[in-house]
């Protein structure tokens, strides 16, 4: 069974305000007291795992140690399997230091341009113009004496160009779900937080942890 959530301070192992402000709000109905590690100018540990869930559970068992609280940690990213899954765990890194997303956006447009002119043809299947593509997110959360639950989520979708709308972040204005004409940039937050990846691993999360 898994460990429940005692209340109480709640540390969001996060720098990025976007995923803060999300996470604020999925938690809202729990009563937690959210701290972001920023706001606690906890270090960033390096992402050495090879999978979302491995650095979701370092990110988690780093804060947890640091601030001597319960700490949830996300990992997440854009997986399109025309690029064969890239940018995958490394979507942040694409957008370098200065967390340009815009110009990650134009890599992801310029790459699938390339692949579409590709004429190696593995498999001898013409995939070469697919624009299909995932957000995956793992989210852990951790203990300080080091017990961690870890839940994953997962949104299907096309990616569009150019990209649309000035809400969410990352490459949500390039990235439009399944059933959905709007881009995760379009959506109001709320809509987004009923469809997205993140929201899929989060209701896995309170179900186990939070809710009575």
């Amino acid at each position: 069974m898994a460990r429940r959530f005692p209340g109480g301070t709640l540390v969001i192992a996060t720098h990025n305000p976007g995923k803060l402000g999300e996470f604020t709000d999925l938690l809202a109905p729990f009563g937690a007291q959210i701290v972001s590690a920023a706001a606690l100018r906890l270090a960033v540990p390096d992402e050495t795992g090879t999978s979302f869930a491995a650095n979701a559970e370092l990110k988690a068992r780093a804060a947890a140690a640091a601030a001597g609280h319960p700490a949830l940690a996300d990992d997440s990213g854009l997986v399109v399997p025309a690029l064969d899954g890239r940018p995958g765990i490394h979507s942040a890194r694409w957008a370098g230091k200065a967390g340009d997303f815009s110009a990650a956006m134009a890599r992801i447009q310029r790459e699938l341009g390339a692949a579409t002119t590709d004429r190696d043809d593995r498999d001898d299947r013409d995939d070469r113009d697919d624009r299909s593509a995932w957000f995956a997110c793992a989210l852990a959360l951790a203990w300080p004496d080091g017990h961690c639950e870890i839940f994953e989520g997962r949104v299907d979708g096309t990616l569009v160009w150019p990209p649309r709308g000035e809400n969410g972040f990352g490459y949500d204005p390039m990235f439009a779900a399944n059933g959905h004409g709007e881009t995760f940039g379009e959506m109001a937050p709320a809509a987004k937080h009923g469809i997205s990846h993140r929201a899929d691993a989060f209701a896995k999360l309170t179900a186990a942890c939070f809710e009575d």
